[in-house]
Formats: C-alpha cells, structure tokens, sequence
C-alpha cells in the first residue's frame, strides 16, 4: 500500500527572535529568496520610516513604498507602482494593514512575498487571507501565504502593547473556533481537517496557558509561533475555518454595524470567543478564558470596549449573517433577541462573580 503524504504550503523561513531584523538581507540571500538585494519594500510613513532608515544601509538594492493605508486602493496603487520594478520578491514591513496590502499586491505583480511584522496584533501576517477595506466595507481576499516571516522580538517590544494584546486575544479564539468547527462536524457533516483544526487549537492552547505576559520574552515567542502557526493551519484548510468561528461573526458585527466605535480585531475576538464558550455549556473553559483575558488587560465584557449590554445583543443577533453558511454555536441555538439578552446577562453575572 503506497504511502501518502501532502505538501503543506508554508513559508520557507520563519525567523522569530531578538534582533531578526539585523539579519534580514542575509537571510533572504542565503536562502535564495533574494540573492542580488532587489526587493520592493512597502512600509508605513510612521514607524515604517524610522526602520528603513535603520534598513536601507544592509538593503542596498531595495525600492522603499510608502502604503497610505489598508484600503484595496491602496494596495492595488502599490501593485501598480512596484510592477516594472524587476524585483525578486515584496517585503511587508509593518502592521496588518501593511502586510496585507502587501500580500495583495505581490500576488497581483507574481512576487513572493516576505512579511516582516513590526507588532503581533492578529494571526493575519502568514495567513493566505489579505483583509482590505473596500466601497462595501472591508472585504477578504485569497493570496498566497508568505514566503517568509520574520519577526524582531525587540521591535515587537517597542510598539504599543495594545497590538500585543490584541494578538493574544485572537490566538485564544482559535479554541471557540476549532470547537465550531468540530460542531458543524457533528451536525451537518462539514468536512474537518485533523492537522488544521489540531495546528490552530494548539496555538491557541500555548498562548492561553502560558503564565508569562507580554514583557515576557519567552511569551512573545510563543505569541508570534501561535500567530505563524494559525497562518499556516488556513493554508491547510484552505480557508479561514481553523480560526474563525462565532468568535469572528462577533467579531465582524462590530465592525459593520459601529464602524468607528469598534475596537482592535483581537479584543473583540478574545470577547466574543468567552462568550462563544458560555453559550455552548463549556463553563470551564469560558472562564478561563476570562481569566487570562483579565490577566493580559483584554476586555471580558461589553462595557470594557465602550460598548452596552444592548449593543452587544445586536452584533450577536446580526452575526450570523457575516458569514453566510458558516456553522457555529450562533447558528446552532438560533438564540431570538430575548433568549441573547438572557444567555449574555447569565454570562456578565457569572463573569463578575
């Protein structure tokens, strides 16, 4: 009986440590990414600037781009100006919004392209997804994973801890979304992915049973390998299963229905995965979500991101119909207006016991 195997489609470089950044142009040459130094770099104006002037000496054939935002236009303008530059590959140096309109953009020129993430605040840098505003709100769009990721520990510690803690708050959702997955398993016969589901669980359970903060180094190690990790379970399951559940519907209410009052992506995320937990019985575990919650400065309840108990009920209510055939725990109770009202009243009090 033959032996069968899959390739998995992974960067070819993943460097996560202090001082990365300083060995960029060698990593990239010794492993043939970009031997002769021409790459087309996309930063920010802010702290994007600060770091090619660091940069640009070690970089001596590189374009520098600067991406005014997180827009589709943005990064099909930055396509269009990196496309007859001849370059071996994009580097993303940045935030999210960096490296996704990097991504983008690389995929619509033929690059590979290399992420350099400047902040951990979601599991975006290496995953097949880019997430870019557009005409109809924001819109999420396929591109090949990243071909390699670097992060600088020291650079992590420099940017506001908020981003960091928005990372932990997405990492710890992967467990209400690989528990949705298994869900839709039982009940409709969605099909599962045994080494995605385990890959994304798994960074979520090291992120959330880590004891460590994020002054930590040794916990920001494990917050960017759990980070890189989910990316790459995506690519695996070939959509964004692994890591998106009721948490993400939560997630995206908010977005859509109080644009400029939602908070970071992971803080509603670390939210709406607590009380994903809550609704499906798992007592235990929603708490101890609440606890590390509590422990990293992550909000556990409504009010801690400014918004009411009302306002809560409508983005569980209008969740659903963000991912139209998604199966979670929302879709399965099919909770009526009171029924929220009472399963997240039920949830704050347990929450402030």
């Amino acid at each position: 009986m033959p032996v069968l195997t899959r390739l998995i489609p992974s960067p070819v470089v993943v460097d996560i440590r202090a001082g990365a950044l300083d060995d960029l142009a060698s990593v990239l040459a010794d492993q043939r990414i970009s031997s002769s130094g021409k790459l087309a770099v996309a930063i920010s104006g802010g702290s994007g600037a600060v770091l090619r002037e660091r940069l640009a000496p070690a970089l001596p054939g590189a374009s520098w781009y600067e991406v005014g935002g997180g827009t589709l236009d943005d990064a099909i303008r930055l396509a269009d100006d990196m496309k007859s530059g001849r370059y071996d590959a994009v580097v993303g140096l940045g935030g999210g919004k960096i490296i996704d309109c990097a991504k983008f953009a690389a995929a619509r020129i033929g690059l590979p392209l290399v992420a350099v993430a400047t902040n951990l605040s979601h599991d975006g840098l290496c995953s097949p997804v880019a997430t870019l505003d557009n005409d109809a709100g924001r819109g999420s769009y396929g591109v090949p994973n990243p071909i390699a990721v670097v992060i600088d520990l020291d650079v992590i510690r420099q940017a506001p801890v908020r981003f960091v803690r928005s990372g932990i708050g997405d990492a710890i959702s992967n467990i209400s979304s690989v528990a949705d997955w298994e869900l839709s398993h039982r009940v409709t016969g969605e099909a599962i992915d045994g080494l995605a589901a385990a890959m994304a669980r798994q960074a979520g359970e090291a992120v959330l049973r880590h004891p460590g903060d994020v002054n930590d180094d040794g916990f920001l190690q494990v917050l960017a390998e759990g980070l890189v990790l989910t990316g790459i379970s995506m690519s695996v399951a070939g959509d964004s299963r692994p890591a998106s559940g009721a948490c993400h519907e939560i997630n995206h209410a908010f977005d859509l229905l109080y644009p400029k009052r939602a908070a970071p992506h992971g803080e509603q995320c670390g939210l709406g995965a607590a009380f994903a937990m809550h609704l499906r019985g798992a007592a235990a575990e929603s708490a101890l979500m609440v606890e590390v919650l509590r422990r990293h400065d992550l909000p556990v309840l409504a009010e801690d991101i400014g918004f009411t108990d009302e306002e809560f009920v409508k983005a569980v209510e209008f969740a659903p119909q963000t991912r139209p055939g998604r199966y979670t725990i929302l879709e399965h109770l099919d909770l009526s207006t009171d029924q929220i009202r009472d399963a997240y009243a039920d949830y704050a009090q347990t929450v402030s016991r």
